[in-house]
């Protein structure tokens, strides 16, 4: 079988090629931590040479044998040794059937709505990346999938709409940027139990912190830009499926629309994943001392991270309901946060006053990052529609040392502090 010119899965069929008959994929190191996993996994197996690092086929055909007999791989967008490794990897990380990489976070998402007809419907969590409403409300809505928005995080609300069209119900746990937590478990049996899909967006936690296929999920997507990448050097997407059918629709799609990652961008990221269990440590810990700091700060109304215990450390009702049910279901609260202070103007004036945080979108690099959503990462949500406080600022935590961390927030909410004093006067 030609996986370029057929639509069965690649892979997922027998070949005759006496190539094929000793070719030996990539496995995913099973028995060990995922941080010791991905550093002993073995990329490449048939390379003679045995390279420590994955090798970058940096090609868009492969020769065939001959006339009729057909290897594994023979054009690049339909497959790639350097993209295989990759996948297999990211797979076993996630406990999937198959995991498949995009171009981007958001080519995932759109393949993972590829799912859907005309016809149909999807339930989506009300605060969710813009990008994601983008992709909704102005392409998905156009192919006749019919769109709502609603609170996850409630389950009541999620009962009441549902309908007989609603095929696919899509969270973030915790959400971007506010960082409400669902119910994973709970949610997987209302959608399970109405005959519709679970789809999640874990890129705020990565599979690292917590797997949502083992939760209940059928689908997993990842900004792979973020934490696998780790170096704010290349965009990747994974869509991670529980089923060999869902897998197989998805390969289809990814195949049919050419939106599979690059080798090079492939090495890229699998090159970031040797590090990501340390940076993730690493910046989650110095997420929970600026978590713990803004929460005492008299300019700070209300700061949203799941990692806080208790309703009085985040000035948020019901926190310690959030956090417990949170760590019922992931191992950690992850590295990004935000925080409201009451005032744009304010918000706006310690942000602009950073100086280790880089002003851009983004999150789950090496590097402090910082931004107000409304005018960035969520500008693309109209503000009629908006549910987000527009003095909502959202930080991802680094890997610096802490101590620069913390002194360049303090003198950023001394400018804060400037203004709101000189507001209080007018």
């Amino acid at each position: 079988k030609n996986p370029e010119a057929s639509e069965t899965l690649h892979g997922s069929t027998p070949f005759t090629s006496p190539i094929m008959q000793t070719h030996q994929k990539p496995v995913y190191p099973t028995g060990y931590a995922i941080e010791t996993a991905i550093n002993a996994y073995k990329a490449s197996p048939n390379d003679p040479h045995q390279p420590s690092s994955m090798p970058i086929y940096q090609t868009s055909t492969f020769i065939q044998p001959s006339a009729n007999e057909l290897q594994e791989y023979d054009y690049t967008r339909s497959a790639n040794p350097t993209r295989t490794a990759l996948e297999i990897l990211v797979s076993g990380m996630e406990g999937s059937d198959r995991a498949f990489a995009f171009t981007s976070g958001m080519s995932a998402l759109a393949c993972m709505t590829r799912l859907l007809k005309a016809g149909d419907e999807i339930l989506c969590n009300a605060d969710i990346y813009g990008g994601m409403y983008r992709i909704l409300s102005k392409i998905t809505t156009r192919q006749g999938v019919a769109v709502k928005f609603v609170k996850s995080w409630e389950l009541d609300e999620v009962r009441k709409a549902l309908s007989p069209r609603t095929k696919m119900v899509h969270i973030e746990s915790p959400s971007n940027p506010l960082m409400m937590v669902t119910d994973i478990r709970a949610l997987s049996k209302i959608v399970h139990d109405h005959g519709a899909l679970l789809t999640i967006d874990n890129t705020i936690l990565s599979a690292y912190l917590m797997k949502p296929l083992e939760l209940g999920a059928d689908v997993v997507v990842h900004s792979g830009t973020k934490f696998y990448g780790g170096h704010a050097d290349v965009m990747a997407g994974f869509v991670c499926c529980k089923t060999p059918e869902l897998s197989k629709q998805i390969y289809f799609h990814q195949n049919a629309e050419g939106t599979g990652l690059a080798p090079f961008d492939c090495w890229l990221v699998m090159r970031g994943m040797k590090t990501m269990c340390l940076r993730i440590d690493r910046a989650q810990e110095n997420a929970m001392v600026v978590a713990k700091w803004l929460a005492n700060h008299s300019l700070i109304t209300k700061v949203h991270y799941a990692g806080l215990k208790t309703a009085k450390a985040s000035q948020s009702p019901g926190q310690e309901i959030k956090h417990a049910l949170h760590m019922s279901q992931a191992k950690g609260a992850g590295v990004l946060l935000s925080f409201e202070t009451g005032d744009v103007k304010v918000s706006e004036a310690i942000v602009s006053a950073l100086k280790v945080f880089k002003i851009t979108v983004s999150f789950g690099g090496c590097s402090s990052v910082v931004e107000m959503p409304c005018l960035l990462s969520h500008a693309s949500i109209p503000k009629e529609e908006q549910h987000i406080p527009a003095d909502v600022v959202r930080m991802s935590v680094g890997i610096e040392n802490i101590n620069d961390i913390m002194a360049d927030i303090a003198q950023a909410f001394k400018a804060g502090e400037a203004v709101a004093k000189k507001s209080s006067k007018l």
